[in-house]
C-alpha cells in the first residue's frame, strides 16, 4: 500500500493542515517525516494514495507558505 506525506516546513501549519483535512473527511494522521526527505520541520501529514485530489484541493485552499511537497511512501 502506498501512502502520501504532505511536507511541511513549519510544525503548527503540518498540525493545522492536519486538522483541516480531517474536518473535510480526509483520514489523515501527523507522523515524522522521514530523514530521507532531507527537508522539513519533523512533521507530516500522511494520507492514503486514493484521497491525493481531494487532500490537493484542500491544502491548496489553506494557502500554506510552509508547504514543501509531497513524498510518497510504500507500507508493507
Amino acid at each position: 500500500m502506498t501512502d502520501i506525506l504532505a511536507v511541511f516546513r513549519s510544525r503548527s501549519q503540518a498540525i493545522d493542515c492536519n486538522i483541516r483535512l480531517r474536518t473535510h473527511g480526509v483520514p489523515a494522521n501527523l507522523v515524522n517525516t522521514p530523514k530521507e526527505a532531507n527537508i522539513g520541520c519533523g512533521l507530516s501529514v500522511k494520507l492514503p494514495q486514493n484521497m491525493l485530489t481531494r487532500a490537493k484541493a484542500i491544502i491548496a485552499s489553506g494557502k500554506y507558505s510552509a508547504f514543501y511537497g509531497y513524498y510518497m511512501t510504500r507500507n508493507y
